[in-house]
């Protein structure tokens, strides 16, 4: 579960109720513990003053859960406690007093709600529940595809592909799960490959096409999915069935299956090649041993599309990226884009139609060299002579020239205002069910555009980037990079929304009843197609109801100090006596340093590092490196991650055993010295995963001086409401980034939104230097009290706790109760009491090192549930006096935290079984898998000549839209010998080349009908290229053929559909023949071969044979030929 995921709405949500102090709470009668209410609190002050224990400003007694504590919940009982010293004795422990700041919440300083069910969005599937960042390093997620017809979930990751069976996706994922999969659904895994970039489903063959960063396409088969292995790491991996080297230099960005069932690929350069599928196909029907020669041959067989679209109508196709591509089905068209520009082809003459900016405007003004196919750079780098090539071949003057232009039409662009902000760069493109293209931006803005290329409108509802979206019937689902899921209709208008994610949400696919979102962080859910609706509350109530059965309980324990040290160097022996004497009873360790150095340069080398991403020193690495062999790193602790701004520096080490269980550490810095710029003071912070709960600890050195107190004050809420959390510098993770846009930070929260990122974690911990003094005392006094050990007498006058009784810093936080000394000022190397500065300043003795902590309950003797995730209570606070390396004593302070987390296992589990047994969720899914009815005009259809032919599809149903896609089963011809060919599908269903079909996509209205045109071209050409160039092409006279097309019918809330078979018959007349074209044997790129192909397009377009309406009235539903549910 992910610690932003169970965010209740605040709207609505009720606070806990407050508890009296003077009656035993439920927790503690649970425990059966007796409530000292009258128990002194112990102190060798004179004055015996005690603290009442009221909420507010004032201290409370805490009971505290012990390190090995069993939790008895329904029927299971859970063993709870990692990272402690061995015994196994239950002994409870008492708490320390507390003493809470007021303004507590209120605005920003309130207590994040949390739920077992989130209450303001659809209850979710989680099929990948969200892995930690460091168990995914070189293996992320970053793609998704979805066959429905197979049920399988495809996702290609860092290290190959994975495939999900959706019908198995409530069972476990076995006993031995790979980290960070543990509670996934069961999955089968390839073997390893070059990082995928891209995928899609080509259902005809049953197969899955990527496109990898080592520039090769790889085919998979979806028939190895059919016995789903448990995802561990002893499951068998599959292999590829074809693979072939796409691009020779680069990595393949994207891949598409054009109308006609051709392979598209674009890379770097704006290099797009295609992939006639015949050789493809051929390829296929070759033996494994045979493999070689089959990569081979497909190899070789690509069109070079953007050489051939300069050479024929010298355009100005971007060199740029080709980071995305579409397939228009509705009108049989292509579109490639890079961030700033679009490129519409024809799927079926491979002719480059427009090239247009984001603003809609024709790029005409700049002329670009076509550039050389990549087997010709190889030679020309190799110095080898291309006499026969040369229409590839470009001098230097002619280079230049080119180049000039490109640059003068960019300045008429910006003269023009015609060019479009970086801000707005195209993220992602999409084809809605009603044939227009949607286009996603970097800004929030989406882009709906005609099947031409004209813009129709822009919408925005959103600040944040748009990553992903998908289409289904009349509804759109828009993923953001701040985690939203966004539903809208086909005009744009939205329709309802949630937070998906605590991430980016970068890919979306529809299969079953469910869309499925890929996080950034690689989790994936599930999400009901007819949400929100009374599905989702039956789900939400149902689930809450089980919540004893997923729900379990986990105790550590965690030492946070800090420490000033002057720019000193501390021995083993202090740094022993500060953390040694309790790292046999903690899991997790946390270290604040102030003043590592210090100094004008050093300053300004950290300001340096900082404005390019660079961070730490020689001083800093050798306190990680000391504190490290004092905590026995490597053995008994890991470091999980650190985080230094000049003299600030954080660091954080975790014991072996809960290891596994911490993780996602991001890291932050925010200065406060001079302008607000410089390092001298400031806050840096870790934000770590524990136990799917985020837990932020923030070292801080404030402003200095006793008259400072506002000042010290503005830079608690400085740090506060400004630190920003991103992934340390250098991370593993770091390469698989997604760039967050205009106010997105790093985890997931839009920048719109008030709540900072500390607001949001379920404990935060502050410790540093804060540099509050004693006032209205003198010296003197002061090194009285401190004898006299009056420290209750000294804490009245405390600015610190001044300052947080009025409300002022620290709202809502609570710190211990001081037992110690104040741990400033100290002359270095003189050990006890008498070691306080003495002088000429004489400053006054004072608590400047603190540490203060919230955690996730609004009052403070709840109990830990999957409402309130973390209670935390104080088992010691202490000062090192012993240590006399700096000016500063060490303080450090140890936590017991309880921790509710969520099993995701089980709660797939029980998900399942509530669909199966709850009878009205039942007829509710029932009821999402309808199918509109429709009726179709014919289902036999023959062409002759050059004619036409209107298929007329109806809508039948009074209420739903009807979605339709129509799709060629396959084609057959007939030999000279009268026998027809066996009927062979082109990837994705595909036409063949001789017929058009359009639209062949589309939304019907209630009781509406559409007409699809059914043309047939009577000559088209054949080609064979050899390395992206032509080697041979000819017309060939067409035979009678027969061609079997689908269409599909669907509704918006699944992928349930009903599929009417059409057979179209083309019969050729005797007395037709072909124009004279001489077959061609080239050798090289013909420029005039490729026009005059090009100028072959057919663009007739003949009067129609439209049936009348009065026979189109004879057709009903039930003389539809094989209608059946796919």
């Amino acid at each position: 579960m992910e610690p932003d995921d169970e965010s209740a709405a605040r709207a609505g949500a009720s606070l806990r109720k407050g508890v009296s102090y003077s009656q035993p709470t439920p927790r503690d009668t649970a425990l059966g513990v007796r409530i000292l209410e009258d128990d002194p609190v112990t102190s060798a002050s004179s004055s015996g003053s005690w603290y009442r224990y009221q909420y507010g400003a004032s201290y409370y007694p805490q009971q505290l859960t012990p390190y090995h504590q069993h939790y008895h919940r329904g029927e299971s009982t859970y063993f709870s406690g990692v990272g402690g010293g061995g015994g196994g004795s239950v002994a409870l422990e008492r708490a320390l007093p507390e003493f809470v700041g007021d303004g507590g919440g209120e605005g920003i300083f309130r207590v994040p709600l949390r739920a077992a069910m989130h209450p303001s969005r659809p209850p979710a599937l989680e099929v990948r529940p969200h892995p930690l960042r460091e168990t995914q390093v070189g293996s992320f997620l970053r793609t998704l595809a979805c066959e429905p017809r197979s049920r399988q979930l495809w996702a290609g990751s860092e290290s190959g592909v994975r495939v999900w069976g959706l019908d198995a996706v409530f069972a476990g994922c076995g006993a031995v799960a790979r980290r960070g999969d543990e509670e996934s659904s069961p999955f089968r895994e390839s073997v390893p490959v070059s990082p995928a970039l891209c995928i899609e489903v080509d259902s005809a063959n049953r197969l899955v096409w990527t496109g990898h960063k080592d520039g090769r396409i790889r085919s998979w088969r979806m028939d190895i999915a059919t016995a789903p292995g448990d995802g561990g790491d002893d499951a068998p991996l599959f292999r590829e069935a074809l693979t072939w080297l796409a691009h020779s230099r680069t990595p393949v960005l994207s891949i598409v299956i054009t109308s006609y069932g051709e392979i598209w690929s674009g890379s770097e350069g704006g290099v797009i090649k295609a992939w006639p599928w015949d050789v493809i196909a051929k390829s296929f029907s070759l033996t494994p041993e045979e493999k070689h020669i089959a990569a081979l041959l497909v190899e070789k067989s690509y069109i070079d599309l953007r050489n051939n679209a300069a050479a024929v109508n010298m355009s100005s196709l971007p060199a740029a990226d080709v980071k995305y591509m579409l397939a228009d089905h509705c009108r049989a068209k292509v579109w490639s884009l890079t961030s700033m520009a679009f490129a519409l082809w024809d799927a079926r003459t491979r002719e480059l139609l427009k090239i247009f900016g984001m603003d809609g405007q024709v790029e005409s003004a700049r002329l670009e060299a076509p550039v050389m196919p990549e087997q010709f750079i190889e030679e020309e780098i190799k110095v080898k002579p291309m006499k026969d090539k040369p229409q590839s071949s470009f001098t230097f003057f002619q280079k230049s020239r080119n180049a000039l232009m490109g640059a003068a039409g960019a300045v008429c662009r910006v003269a023009k205002g015609t060019f479009v902000e970086d801000n707005q760069q195209i993220e992602v493109v999409v084809q809605a069910m009603d044939g227009t293209i949607w286009s996603g931006c970097t800004d929030g803005s989406i882009i709906l555009w005609d099947g031409n290329g004209n813009q129709l409108q822009e919408i925005q509802h959103h600040c944040s980037s748009v990553q992903c979206i998908k289409a289904l019937g009349e509804r759109m689902w828009v993923g953001y990079a701040s985690g939203t899921i966004q539903v809208m209709d086909v005009e744009g208008n939205p329709l309802a929304e949630w937070i998906g994610h605590s991430c980016p949400v970068i890919n979306m696919v529809i299969g079953g009843s469910y869309i499925f979102s890929l996080a950034h962080h690689g989790g994936i859910r599930g999400w009901p197609l007819a949400s929100p609706g009374p599905l989702d509350d039956i789900l939400r109530t149902e689930l809450s109801n089980r919540e004893l059965s997923y729900r379990r309980l986990e105790n550590i324990k965690m030492l946070v100090g800090t420490w000033n040290v002057g720019q000193e160097k501390a021995s083993p022996e202090s740094l022993w006596s500060w953390l040694g004497d309790t790292l046999y009873e903690v899991g997790l360790v946390v270290v604040g340093l102030q003043e590592v150095e210090m100094g004008a340069g050093v300053l300004a080398m950290a300001a340096a590092k900082e404005s390019v991403g660079l961070e730490g020193s020689a001083n800093g690495q050798w306190w990680i490196d000391s504190i490290g062999k004092t905590l026995d790193e490597g053995i008994s602790f890991h470091r999980v991650g650190s985080r230094q701004l000049a003299g600030l520096l954080i660091a954080a080490w975790a014991r072996k055993d809960l290891k596994p269980h911490v993780g996602d550490v991001d890291a932050a810095a925010v200065p406060c010295g001079f302008g607000r710029a410089i390092g001298n003071k400031g806050g840096v912070g870790l934000r770590i995963r524990v136990y799917d709960r985020r837990i932020c600890f923030v070292n801080n050195h404030f402003a200095a001086h006793l008259e400072n107190v506002s000042r010290r004050n503005a830079d608690f809420d400085h740090i506060y409401q400004t630190m920003t959390f991103n992934k340390p510098h250098g991370s593993a993770a770091s390469t698989t980034s997604v760039q967050l846009h205009k106010g997105v930070n790093a985890s997931g929260n839009q920048g719109d939104e008030d709540m900072p990122d500390i607001a949001e974690a379920d404990m935060v911990v502050f410790l540093g230097d804060f540099n509050y003094r004693l006032y209205g005392i003198t010296y003197d006094e002061a090194r009285d009290m401190v004898s006299q050990r009056s420290f209750d007498w000294l804490r009245e006058r405390d600015q610190l706790q001044a300052e947080m009784k009025a409300g002022k810093v620290f709202q809502g936080m609570r710190e211990g109760l001081i037992r110690f000394p104040p741990t400033y000022k100290f002359q270095r190397h003189q050990p006890g009491l008498a070691g306080y500065d003495s002088g000429e300043k004489k400053r006054i003795p004072a608590w400047c090192d603190r540490i203060l902590y919230r955690d996730s309950c609004s009052v403070s003797t709840a109990e830990c549930s999957l409402e309130c995730p973390v209670v935390a209570a104080i088992t010691s606070y202490e000062a090192c006096m012993d240590v006399t390396d700096s000016d500063h004593k060490p303080v450090r302070c140890t936590f017991s935290v309880d921790i509710a987390r969520v099993n995701e296992f089980i709660r797939r589990q029980e998900y399942g079984k509530i669909l199966e047994s709850n009878k009205r969720l039942s007829n509710l899914l029932q009821e999402s898998l309808f199918v509109p009815d429709t009726i179709i005009s014919t289902n036999n259809i023959i062409l002759e000549n050059q004619e036409n032919v209107v298929l007329r599809i109806t809508n039948d149903c009074e209420r739903d839209k009807a979605s339709f896609q129509i799709l060629c089963e396959g084609q057959s011809i007939t030999k000279q010998d009268g026998t027809k060919s066996e009927f062979l599908p082109r990837a994705s269903f595909g036409f063949p080349l001789w017929l058009e079909v359009q639209p062949s996509v589309g939304l019907i209205e209630p009781g509406e009908t559409m007409e699809v045109t059914v043309q047939h071209e009577d000559y088209y050409t054949q080609e064979e290229f050899v390395d992206g160039v032509l080697q041979n092409c000819w017309c060939e006279v067409t035979r009678d053929k027969e061609a079997v097309l689908l269409v599909n019918v669907t509704g918006s809330t699944s992928t349930e559909t009903i599929t009417h078979r059409i057979i179209v018959r083309h019969c050729c007349p005797a007395t037709s023949a072909p124009p004279p074209i001489n077959p061609l044997s080239i050798t090289g790129p013909s420029i005039d071969a490729l026009s005059s192909e090009a100028s072959t397009k057919s663009s007739r377009k003949n009067q129609s044979n439209y049936l009348q309406r009065s026979d189109f009235k004879q057709f009903g539903s039930s003389e539809v030929h094989d209608l059946c549910p796919m």
